[in-house]
């Protein structure tokens, strides 16, 4: 370590030596849904509430799905995570696009679409959370192209926000979605697709 930077240390040290000490934080905020509460209809409300389009599906039900939405947009390009299961995106006429090797902004600009999994969803807030996995990709690939398709199971839905904390990994390179992307700060005037895609479709995947 060198002389100035020790100095500047331990002046630091030197200023905080009276600082008062740090009180307990109060933690008495619900950890946990009440009994009966419905997550899976709560979250299918409030991600409603956003203007993304959800549509309930079973297991089987992904591909039709996908392929109603991929017709209704004439998407024929879309982008795939190398964990995204191969049977979601199985449509004649659809290009399946790799992001090994990883895609350039302007190469995604020309993508259709995304197709992915998530890490988590909260009922609570109607927010989807992507954390990089397999199935999700790298963040620029759910940033650039214009429509996000997002696959939510059932058993992915917690309650809150403080549950969602406990459930993810800090150390992963989180994506909170609440809805397509949306900004009000220009002359409180809403304009979509300026941090991110114009149009969610949540696929949420029920066990019936």
């Amino acid at each position: 370590m060198s002389e100035a930077r020790h100095a500047i240390l331990a002046a630091l040290r030197a200023s905080l030596a009276d600082r008062p000490p740090v009180p307990d934080v109060p933690r008495r905020y619900r950890r946990a849904a009440p009994e009966g509460t419905d997550v899976v209809g709560r979250f299918a409300e409030r991600v409603a509430d956003y203007r993304a389009d959800v549509r309930t599906v079973t297991e089987d039900g992904i591909p039709s799905a996908v392929w109603s939405i991929l017709a209704s947009i004439r998407g024929r390009r879309v982008v795939v995570p190398d964990g995204v299961p191969h049977d979601w995106l199985v449509s004649d006429g659809v290009e399946r696009v790799s992001d090994s090797p990883p895609l350039s902004s302007g190469d995604l600009d020309a993508i259709d679409a995304v197709l992915t999994g998530c890490a988590i969803a909260i009922a609570e807030t109607g927010t989807i959370v992507l954390d990089g996995g397999p199935d999700q990709g790298r963040r620029a690939l759910t940033l650039v192209p214009d429509h996000h398709l997002c696959v939510v199971r059932a058993d992915q839905i917690v309650d809150d926000v403080p549950a969602a904390i406990a459930a993810l990994d800090p150390r992963r390179p989180l994506t909170w979605i609440s809805g397509p992307s949306a900004t009000s700060d220009i002359e409180l005037r809403r304009v979509e697709g300026v941090h991110g895609p114009r149009h969610l479709y949540v696929l949420l995947v029920t066990h019936d």
